[in-house]
């Protein structure tokens, strides 16, 4: 299984920037989708996380500003983020919660992450 993530990019304060990653190989089923960020020097937190149903749970930084979204169809999960702030700025990685088989285990799968500056 592999996530590719695309969308990051520059930007400045109160901007937006869409982030899509898309899931593709042996995929019989995804449970929770998310979006988790790094930036220097700190540790990796998430940001935003959806069920298979639609279920959302935003970190309180974002909340309010980011929303996450997924297309069960094309196994994509993206995330709409709008008045950026220079705190935001972080590398973004998706992640993917797969099963391969309709009585398997769940595996846990992340993109090689996207960067999101957020500066003037």
């Amino acid at each position: 299984v592999q996530l590719q993530a695309s969308g990051g990019g520059l930007v400045q304060p109160g901007g937006s920037l869409r982030l899509s990653c898309a899931a593709s190989g042996s995929i019989f089923s995804i449970d929770s989708m998310g979006w988790y960020r790094q930036a220097p020097g700190k540790e990796r937190e998430l940001a935003a996380i959806i069920s298979s149903g639609g279920s959302t749970f935003y970190a309180d930084s974002v909340k309010g500003r980011f929303t996450i979204s997924r297309d069960n169809v094309n196994n994509t999960v993206y995330l709409q983020m709008n008045s950026l702030k220079p705190e935001d700025s972080a590398v973004y990685y998706c992640n993917a919660k797969v099963r391969s088989s309709r009585y398997g285990p769940t595996y846990n799968f992340w993109g090689r992450g996207t960067q999101v500056t957020v500066s003037s």
